[in-house]
């Protein structure tokens, strides 16, 4: 859609000195506020000029400057968009955007704005702009590729295609109740109902993915726990490779969670060491403790750090942590005197074994590939785009519920079956931005930078 809004503006390359700082203007005013810096008319449209700027109001110059001029709604946002190519000084920036503030109709954008505005003029639907905000943060090759994979379209034609044979189900169930007397099949919903069965099971499907595509936007989860001076601390800071934890022979030195982003072969990582887990009489040890286990809880593999020379005795405490998202990771091998493991005294079902000593990095080498290969194969893409988004997952679980009452009302009552088939095509709906959003919007927008 198409209507009058302010004229906004915003520096939208990144701050601080650099060679070119780009500066967008978007709406109704934008080339005007060109021909007033400029004092020239606005070069053709997509055509690069050089324009020498200057303040309107003291007539000081600003800039040499290369500027281009968008005709919405060809555009990103699809209103009038002007960009300032400008030198990246930051006189030179602040200038400008002065200038700009004290024109009429002109305001500072928020955070967001201009891709709300692209979504709100349909240039954008909300997966894209989510796609495109992601592909800014983007820390690794495999963030990177998922954004783009989503910026350009792929979970909104996915989505689309479920809604759209939602609705086209949906016609038939409405016909068969506004028209009984007419000459159509009988029986309409148990018609549809294989059919919509068949896509409730696709959409099932499509949530069970392990949290794959969450996991590559917000980094997979690995929690080290273990005993006080099980060398957490010390695992930490050799796969981190910088010391960003406190080692002590001390027991209970780490109180509380420390966390650290890690780029394992392109995915990115969360590498957290927590507090020793042991029966503690500190207030401040027992929280540092509560803490730990509510990470482990959550983890997406969660690396058991046992003594190696306590083995084979396994920690009272670990024992019920060591589960098929879990890795042993026998410690301190250089003390241990004889030091062989019996694989028939392994915990059944865990992810693996490793044998490491930080203080003469043996096994340390293996275990950072093991870790990267188990990242690797956890979250490496599927054909299928992955769901990216929490709102994603609530929105496909509230449609699953709705084709489940369908089932159950198909049959012996068409209006309840009908609207379980309207309420989970405006579930799906939700998710691109085509029906009832106005709840999220803040939310999905406010996560952007200014000038985005």
């Amino acid at each position: 859609m198409s209507f009058e809004t302010d004229t906004i503006f915003a520096l939208s390359s990144g701050a601080g000195v650099a060679g070119v700082a780009v500066v967008r203007l978007s709406g109704p005013a934008a080339f005007q506020a060109l021909e007033s810096l400029s004092g020239k008319p606005v070069p053709a449209a997509r055509f690069a000029a050089l324009r020498l700027l200057k303040d309107q109001d003291t007539g000081a110059r600003l800039d040499e400057a290369l500027v281009l001029a968008f005709k919405g709604p060809a555009s990103f946002t699809g209103e009038d968009v002007v960009e300032l190519h400008l030198h990246g000084g930051r006189a030179v920036v602040s200038g400008v955007l002065e200038a700009l503030d004290r024109m009429p109709n002109l305001r500072p954008a928020e955070a967001g704005e201009y891709s709300r505005r692209a979504f709100e003029n349909s240039k954008l639907d909300l997966t894209e702009a989510e796609g495109l905000n992601d592909l800014i943060h983007a820390q690794t090759a495999a963030q990177r590729e998922q954004a783009l994979r989503q910026m350009d379209g792929a979970l909104r034609a996915l989505y689309e295609d479920w809604r759209g044979r939602l609705v086209g189900h949906l016609a038939h169930l409405e016909a068969d109740i506004d028209f009984p007397d007419e000459d159509l099949p009988e029986g309409v919903a148990g018609a549809v109902k294989p059919n919509i069965l068949s896509l409730r099971d696709e959409i099932t499907q499509h949530l069970v993915d392990g949290r794959r595509g969450e996991a590559l936007r917000e980094g997979y989860r690995i929690v080290i726990m273990g005993e006080p001076n099980a060398g957490k601390s010390t695992l930490l800071n050799a796969l981190a490779k910088s010391d960003v934890a406190i080692v002590s022979d001390e027991e209970g030195t780490t109180r509380d969670a420390i966390e650290v982003q890690l780029d394992l072969g392109g995915f990115p990582v969360r590498l957290v060491d927590t507090a020793g887990v042991r029966e503690s009489l500190g207030a401040v040890e027992q929280e540092g403790i509560r803490r730990a286990l509510k990470r482990a809880e959550e983890a997406d593999l969660r690396l058991v750090l046992v003594r190696a020379d306590d083995w084979p005795v396994i920690p009272v405490a670990m024992e019920r942590w060591l589960d098929d998202k879990a890795m042993l990771v026998l410690t301190q091998t250089d003390r241990a005197e004889m030091f062989h493991v019996k694989h028939e005294k392994l915990p059944k079902g865990i992810v693996g074994v490793s044998y490491v000593s930080a203080k003469n990095d043996h096994g340390l080498d293996d275990l950072f590939k093991t870790l990267a290969a188990h990242v690797s194969d956890a979250m490496a893409p599927r054909e299928a785009p992955s769901l990216t988004r929490v709102r994603h997952r609530r929105s496909l679980e509230e449609t699953v519920d709705h084709l489940t009452r369908f089932a159950d009302n198909a049959g012996f009552d068409a209006v309840l079956a009908a609207e379980d088939v309207r309420m989970a095509a405006r579930a799906l709906g939700r998710i691109t931005g085509r029906v009832g959003v106005e709840d999220v919007l803040d939310v999905v927008f406010s996560d952007f930078c200014i000038g985005k």
